[in-house]
């Protein structure tokens, strides 16, 4: 049988706040959504907090989308957490790090996932790969505001 496609996305942004905000804020699982677009995310088991927390995140626009289910097999306040996506069609891996940077932080998210759906998902890869990372760019940066401006 052979082996699936991995794809690989990561992208970073400056945080002009401590590492422990920025950490608190990222963690902060029934929130996220305010930040990341088009997504609801919640712990499930532990709450999604350490390492064999679970989360679901729901990707998409009203029922029109898709459940992201999560382990998370790394976790290191205030730094990094490492989570395995479990469900269909999301599998693979996700990092989110914060780095102290300068007076603030970086705040780093990658994914490496396996392309779903064959052929498909690798014709595929090359078009949704720009339109994933422009949504993470913004959710990033929208992020980066919130914590930067927290009243605006």
């Amino acid at each position: 049988m052979p082996t699936a496609e991995r794809a690989e996305l990561r992208l970073d942004v400056h945080i002009d706040a401590a590492p422990e905000a920025v950490w608190d804020a990222v963690v902060d699982w029934d929130r996220q959504g305010e930040w990341m677009l088009g997504t609801r995310v919640r712990g499930t088991v532990g709450g999604g907090v350490g390492v064999g927390g679970r989360l679901e995140a729901f990707t998409g626009v009203g029922r029109l989308g898709f459940l992201d289910t999560m382990v998370i097999t790394e976790w290191d306040p205030p730094r990094r957490c490492v989570v395995t996506h479990t469900g269909k069609p999301v599998t693979g891996t996700g990092v989110f790090e914060v780095v102290p940077e300068g007076g603030g932080s970086r705040f780093l998210w990658a994914e490496q996932l396996e392309l779903p759906y064959g052929r498909l998902g690798r014709l595929a890869w090359p078009i949704v790969r720009p339109l994933a990372a422009a949504g993470v760019r913004r959710s990033l940066l929208r992020l980066a505001r919130s914590l930067e401006h927290p009243t605006a």
